[in-house]
């Protein structure tokens, strides 16, 4: 029974962080290159989430809790589990590493960037000008380099998890399955990330 419920566990794990976390990563990284076309731009995108219904309930339900759930009982699987069990392979037992060494760091950044960038004005967060709030933020270096380090974990931390997924779930069983799933979490880190530092560098400008 035990054993049943570690593996239920580990899977809810590993899907959670392809859907929805991994969705979301992706939708948020869309939503900031709005600052890409400029200040009002990037506010006006951001009073339309804002304005959604039930945007609390959805933020809560299908982003918070996700990524709390995955972040949670990641860092337990760190804390309780060596990375070579059940990974005979020494290659999936190098991603795991990594991945608990990213998932860590990750944990921390989400709790800054949730602080500095969701929590703000949280009563009046619609009146923020948060273009220029996180344009005053990523003027310190060392700021800007806390976030490209966190932007660059996150997507290489999804991508890794699109392979561990399609390991965990039986779904590339093949040599040949498994080559093509890498090649699709390379793709999926690329544009990510290019994205994502486009974006970043838009506040800079």
């Amino acid at each position: 029974m035990e054993v049943a419920r570690r593996s239920l566990f580990r899977r809810l794990h590993s899907i959670s962080g392809v859907v929805p976390v991994g969705a979301f990563l992706g939708f948020h990284l869309y939503v900031n290159a709005a600052a890409l076309r400029g200040a009002d731009a990037y506010n006006a995108m951001a009073r339309r989430l804002h304005a959604l219904p039930l945007v609390v309930l959805l933020e809560v339900l299908v982003v918070a809790l996700p990524i709390f759930f995955h972040g949670i009982y990641g860092l337990f699987l760190t804390a309780t589990e060596p990375p070579e069990a059940g990974r005979p392979d020494r290659g999936l037992r190098t991603l795991a590493i990594f991945q608990r060494v990213t998932g860590v760091l990750l944990f921390g950044f989400i709790l800054f960037h949730l602080w500095t960038a969701r929590l703000v004005q949280v009563r009046d967060h619609e009146s923020l000008d948060l273009f220029r709030l996180m344009q005053a933020v990523l003027s310190s270096p060392w700021m800007h380099a806390a976030y490209v380090a966190g932007l660059l974990g996150a997507t290489a931390h999804l991508s890794v998890g699109i392979f561990t997924f399609t390991d965990a779930w039986g779904l590339a069983p093949s040599t040949r399955s498994r080559r093509l799933v890498a090649a699709v979490a390379v793709v999926v880190f690329a544009i990510l990330s290019s994205l994502g530092l486009r974006s970043l560098a838009a506040f800079r400008l």
